[in-house]
This record gives structure tokens, C-alpha cells and sequence, in this order.
């Protein structure tokens, strides 16, 4: 019979910059730069996350879900949208 899950994740500071998530041991920060739509977001909203799976973090108030490696290293997912008719910079 499966275990209830065990994995811990917390928010620890929120600034303007944007804000620091414990991960287990690791402290990971999600800036407002790379992450915009955490923006507008509440404290209680950005404060209310999951951890559900050994990789991903999941923000149920705000329908949200991110890699663990893409907040490691956000410059590896580029948010670019390439829709038709929009001219690529």
C-alpha cells in the first residue's frame, strides 16, 4: 500500500524581484523576470503550492506547473511565442 507523500516545499521570501521556493534542501528562486505570470499574484496564491512529483511544482490557485530544472535554469525555456504572423525577433 502506497505512503502519503512526504516531499516538503515552502515558500521562504517574496520580494519585488520575485521569489524563493525551499525545495527539500534546495532554495530556488523564481524571478518575476522569467516567470511573469506570478507577477500579479497574491502572497496567499503564490504561498499555496505542491509538490507533487520528483520534478515538478504545482501552483493549484493560479492553475500553474513548472519543472523543477526549468526554475534552475530558466534561460533554457525561452518564453517565446512564435504564433503566425508575428514577426521573430
Amino acid at each position: 500500500m502506497p505512503g502519503s507523500s512526504t516531499l516538503e516545499v515552502e515558500v521562504t521570501h517574496v520580494s519585488k524581484h520575485g521569489f524563493w521556493v525551499l525545495v527539500g534542501a534546495e532554495e530556488l528562486l523564481v524571478s518575476f523576470e522569467h516567470f511573469p505570470w506570478f507577477r500579479q499574484a497574491t502572497i496567499a496564491q503564490i504561498s499555496t503550492l505542491e509538490w507533487p512529483t520528483k520534478n515538478h511544482l504545482y501552483w493549484p490557485q493560479l492553475d500553474i506547473d513548472l519543472s523543477l530544472e526549468s526554475i534552475r535554469d530558466p534561460q533554457a525555456f525561452p518564453l517565446i511565442s512564435k504564433a503566425a504572423g508575428l514577426p521573430s525577433h
